[in-house]
Order: C-alpha cells, then structure tokens, then sequence
C-alpha cells in the first residue's frame, strides 16, 4: 500500500523559510507570487524590485533536479500594464534556470476584456541543466493555452485545472517527490498535490489562510 501523502502547513515569512531550509533532492516548487495590492507597505517600485528578487530567490533555491513553477496574472496599475511573466524571466536571468515552458490559462472564457487584471495567467515553468534531455523533451506533451484555470479557493488563487496540469509535468517528467508553495494562501496547489500522490509543504503569513490551506482537500 502506497503511503498516505503528507502536507505541512508553516505560518512564516516565504522568503526567510526558504533561506532557512535548504530544498532536498526531489523538491519543486508551484506558487504564485503576490501582486502590489496584497503588500499594503510597499510603493508600486518597492514591489516590482521585490517581484524580481523573490522570484529569483525561488529560481536559486530550487534543488538540480527540481523545477520551479510560478502562475502569475498580469495587472494594470496607474495606466500602466504590468507583465509578470517578464518579470520572472528577468529574474532568472541571473540564474543556471532555463526556462521549460510558457502556457496560457484562461481564468475567464476567451474573449472576455480585462480591466484592472488580466482574464489569463502565465504559467511559466523553469528548470536546472541537471534536467535530461528527454525531460526537456516532454515539456510539449501538455496545451499551450489551457482554456479554463480552474475553481479558485479565493480571488487570486490558481486555478485547480492549472495546478493539475503542473503536477501532471512534475508526476511524468521529473523526479520530484514533495511540492512546496511558499506563498500557499489557501492550498489549492498543496491540495492537488496530495490528490496527485505528492507530499505537500506550504507556507503563509497570514494564519486564516494556513487554517485553510490545513483542511482542504481536493478530488483526484
């Protein structure tokens, strides 16, 4: 009998857990970012310098076999369109990450404007040189463009559709054993990944989100 995948929930600061608690062979991560409005202290600028070195935090931490997934969706602000998915790819630029894939979810039926947020995400996965050639080779097995993300646990949550396809790539085309989102919010992602046969480790500021990240639980 197969055990019974774990999940952990941490109520910490992202960025200071994974300083503190090196990634172990078998690990990637699946997360999303959070965008200007969810850091009340920080300026637009603060945030976007922020973006970048989060991300690139994320892309570093990342074991040699493991990849690193972000699911963001593009906002307006001050009239200005802002392209998260640039911004991850600026961020591992200066990393040894490559970037696998790039797909579109659409988290509202195609065709429906956008105002302040973007009615699609990105969907951008990155992985090491330690990757083989025949795990680059699988990355084109899945849509380019994923026609709906999915029931969401809150408003900026990733879709449960997106968050089944990631894991699908990371169950057929890596070694990964345990999937971390260390912005967890609700545990969508974590949820999933339990379904998917993965142990499971999240991590929030917030203690309402961890509560529920705790208790969720997803179909297979």
């Amino acid at each position: 009998m197969e055990p019974t995948p774990q999940r952990r929930i941490v109520q910490a600061e992202a960025l200071g857990w994974l300083a503190a608690n090196p990634a172990e062979v078998g690990t990637s991560v699946v997360t999303s970012l959070p965008d200007v409005s969810e850091i009340a202290d920080f300026s637009f600028e603060e945030w976007r310098a922020w973006f970048v070195e989060a991300a690139a935090h994320v892309l570093r931490w990342v074991p040699e076999d493991g990849v690193a997934m972000f699911y963001q969706s593009d906002i307006r602000h001050a009239g200005q369109w802002i392209d998260k998915s640039y911004l991850v790819q600026r961020a591992a630029e200066g990393t040894p990450q490559r970037l696998l894939f790039h797909k579109i979810v659409c988290r509202k039926p195609a065709g429906t404007p956008g105002f302040g947020r973007a009615s699609y995400s990105h969907l951008l996965a990155f992985g090491g040189p330690a990757l083989s050639h025949g795990e680059m080779a699988r990355v084109a097995s899945g849509p380019d463009v994923l026609p709906d993300a999915g029931t969401m646990s809150f408003s900026r949550a990733m879709g449960l559709e997106a968050a089944r396809l990631a894991c699908a790539y990371l169950r057929d085309a890596t070694k990964t054993r345990v999937v971390v989102d260390p912005f967890c919010g609700q545990g969508g992602v974590l949820a999933v990944a339990n379904a998917m046969g993965f142990d499971a480790v999240g991590v929030d500021l917030n203690g309402r989100r961890c509560r529920a990240a705790r208790k969720l639980v997803v179909p297979a």
